[in-house]
C-alpha cells in the first residue's frame, strides 16, 4: 500500500518528511518512480493524468494538491475512487488573512493612495466607518465562512451569496440565481471565493459587475476563470469598479503586455492567497486511511453531483 506523489516537485521532500511523521503504514513514492503501479492506492497530484485507471488499477483515493478541483474531470474517475480536498484549518486561515488585508486596503483606499504617492501628492479622504461598509462574500464553503468570521469582529456589515441557505452571524445569506442581484446590489466589497463549476464560470461579468453599487471593490481569490477580464477592465475605467484585488487570473501568469500589469486600479499578487499546507494536508490523508478502514465517510470529498 502506497501513496503517490505527483505535484510540485521542490515540495517532495517535505511531504516526505511529513508522512514519515505519521503513524501510518504508508510508503511515500514520488513520480517518476512509481515502482510496481498495482501498489498505489493514493495519489496526491495537481493536474489531471490520462488513462489514470489505467495505469493505476487499485487506486482508492485521488487527493487535489490544491485548494480547487476544477483541473479533474470527475468523469474519468470511476465512481468507487474519491477526490479528496487537502483543505485544513491552517489553509483557511491563511486564506482569511489574504481576504481581510484586502479587503482593509480597498476600505481604506489604499489604491488611491498609491497613485497620490506617484504622483507625489498629499491628498487625505474622508475615512468611512467599517460599520457603514457593506461586504460580501460569494461562496460559504470552509474559506468563505472562516474569511466571514475574521471580518465580522471588524464590525462591517456582512453579507453572503450561496447555492444554499447557511447562517451569517449578523448578516443574511443570498440563496441562488433569483437572489444574486439583489445581493450584488448591497456590496460596497465583494469577495469571490466560489468554486469554479460550469454554473460559475464567467459569472462576474458586465452584467453582474453592473448591479453593484457605484464604485464597489472587488477581491478575486477563487479562479480566474470566474471573471470576465474584458468586462472588468471596462467596469474599472468607467468607474463602476472603483478597484479589485486579484490573486487569480484566466491565464497565469498574464501576458507581459496584459492590462492589469500597470492598471492603477488593480493590485495584483501571483495566486498566493492561500496554499495547502504539508503537515495539515497529511493529516487530512491520516485520518481519512482512518475513516476508510473503520468505512466512514472521507473528509472533504467532492460531491459529483456539485463538482465541488
Amino acid at each position: 500500500m502506497c501513496i503517490l506523489y505527483m505535484a510540485e516537485p521542490s515540495s517532495a521532500a517535505e511531504w516526505r518528511q511529513a508522512f514519515s511523521e505519521t503513524v501510518l503504514e504508508l510508503e511515500f513514492r514520488q513520480w517518476p518512480d512509481v515502482g510496481d503501479p498495482r501498489d498505489v492506492e493514493y495519489l496526491i497530484a495537481w493536474k489531471p493524468m490520462p488513462r489514470l485507471m489505467e495505469q493505476f488499477p487499485n487506486l482508492k483515493v485521488l487527493y487535489s494538491a490544491g485548494a480547487g478541483v476544477d483541473q479533474f474531470d470527475l468523469s474519468d474517475l470511476p465512481e468507487h475512487v474519491s477526490l479528496v480536498r487537502l483543505v485544513d484549518g491552517t489553509m483557511a486561515d491563511i486564506m482569511a488573512e489574504y481576504v481581510i488585508f484586502a479587503v482593509l486596503a480597498l476600505h481604506r483606499d489604499m489604491l488611491d493612495y498609491q497613485i497620490s504617492q506617484r504622483d507625489r501628492a498629499w491628498a487625505p479622504l474622508p475615512i468611512i466607518p467599517a460599520c457603514e461598509r457593506r461586504v460580501g462574500v460569494m461562496g460559504l464553503g470552509n474559506l468563505g465562512q472562516v474569511a466571514l468570521e475574521r471580518l465580522q469582529p471588524l464590525g462591517f456589515q456582512l453579507s453572503a451569496w450561496n447555492r444554499s441557505p447557511k447562517d451569517v452571524p449578523g448578516g443574511r445569506c443570498f440563496v441562488g440565481v433569483e437572489q444574486l442581484h439583489e445581493f450584488l446590489g448591497q456590496c460596497d466589497i465583494l469577495i469571490n471565493l466560489l468554486p469554479l463549476t460550469p454554473e460559475t464560470t464567467g459569472i462576474l461579468n458586465a452584467n453582474t459587475l453592473g448591479a453593484l453599487p457605484m464604485g464597489a471593490g472587488i477581491v478575486n481569490v477563487g479562479r480566474g476563470a470566474h471573471v470576465i477580464e474584458k468586462d472588468l477592465l471596462a467596469a474599472l475605467d468607467t468607474g463602476k469598479v472603483g478597484g479589485a484585488v486579484l490573486d487569480v487570473l484566466d491565464q497565469e501568469p498574464p501576458q507581459p503586455d496584459h492590462p492589469f500589469w500597470r492598471h492603477p486600479r488593480v493590485l495584483l499578487t501571483p495566486h498566493i492567497a492561500s496554499n495547502v499546507q504539508v503537515k495539515g494536508a497529511v493529516d487530512v490523508v491520516a485520518r481519512n486511511v482512518y475513516r476508510e478502514r473503520r468505512g466512514l465517510q472521507l473528509l472533504n470529498t467532492v460531491d459529483r453531483s456539485k463538482g465541488y
